[in-house]
């Protein structure tokens, strides 16, 4: 597997935003999000270390932590994720992934956290064959269903515009029965300027339907930066 960088900090998203976790991340993707805020390890990276299973687990057992975060890019892309999480559970590892979920695997898995793309990820502006490629991967519903009825999961949904609360609630509408607290409504944002004034409208939105505000609280930490 491809790996961008191996790094431990605390987890700044979710449910388990807090938890100290070693995080893994890996190169590749099969969507173009427009705000892509981890290019270096998204379909145009060129760098990146090749890994064994084996020799990823024997890093993240030298932080001597609990929690460990799956992320990318998009690691469902990876087979080796299989072996990768069996290994990481039998080591009694506590094991987030973060997917856009579109790809399913069989993977051993604590909290599937997926993050389903709205269109605002559409990068309009670029290439015909850009847009398509990701206009066809990024709404997967069935993949979705699939890791709910399997996963304890979170839901997270990047929040641009008053509008994308529209197309949220007519996913969740089309996936099924979600319990309305593992819905995470998050801004999007690369500074805390934006985060904040953003979740003055966000806040009044999730609160009363029972769904969770979900600040980039690594954001409010360590700044937009690698390593967090």
């Amino acid at each position: 597997m491809r790996v961008a960088e191996l790094f431990q900090s605390k987890q700044g998203e979710g449910l388990w935003t807090g938890v100290v976790s070693v995080f893994v991340r890996m190169i590749g993707c099969n969507l173009r999000c427009s705000f892509c805020d981890t290019t270096y390890a998204s379909w145009q990276a060129e760098q990146g270390e090749e890994l064994s299973v084996e020799e990823i687990v024997a890093r993240v057992e030298q932080y001597g932590c609990r929690h460990v975060v799956l992320t990318g890019g998009e690691p469902m892309l990876y087979a080796e994720m299989i072996p990768l999480t069996k290994a990481l559970s039998q080591r009694e590892r506590k094991i987030t992934i973060e997917t856009a979920g579109t790809l399913d695997l069989p993977v051993v898995c604590d909290l599937m956290s997926i993050s389903p793309k709205l269109s605002n990820s559409t990068p309009w502006g670029a290439r015909d064959a850009t847009v398509r490629l990701h206009e066809t991967n990024r709404k997967r519903p069935e993949v979705v269903r699939s890791l709910l009825a399997r996963y304890q999961a979170q839901l997270k949904f990047v929040v641009d515009e008053p509008e994308d609360l529209i197309e949220i609630e007519e996913y969740l509408a089309e996936i099924g029965d979600v319990p309305k607290d593992r819905v995470l409504l998050m801004p999007m944002a690369i500074d805390t300027q934006s985060m904040r004034a953003k979740s003055e409208w966000i806040i009044p939105y999730a609160t009363p339907r029972g769904y969770r505000y979900c600040p980039r609280m690594q954001l409010e930490w360590y700044g937009n930066r690698r390593g967090t």
